[in-house]
């Protein structure tokens, strides 16, 4: 789990909004996604690895994943969420 304290620090590095942690569903709904290999991420890669969570964007564009409870604050990395929720 993401320490509060780093959270509260994060924002998005392309935008600089603010983040948060994302529900469970949205995580469960993209990792079946990835597990069908119909999840790519913004730079244009299929994404193979689950999520443990993610950090959404305040305008609930984008998110960014969180992997062994490291936040993944690449752009290229991030996952557009337009059209999926």
């Amino acid at each position: 789990m993401v320490d509060q304290e780093l959270l509260d620090m994060l924002c998005c590095p392309e935008t600089k909004e603010d983040v948060s942690l994302a529900d469970a569903g949205l995580i469960e709904t993209l990792n079946r996604k990835v597990e069908a290999g119909q999840l790519k991420n913004r730079g244009g890669e299929i994404v193979k690895e689950k999520m443990d969570s993610g950090l959404i964007r305040a305008d609930k564009k984008v998110l960014y994943p969180i992997r062994e409870d490291i936040p993944i604050m690449l752009i290229d990395e991030a996952i557009s969420l337009e059209g999926l929720i």
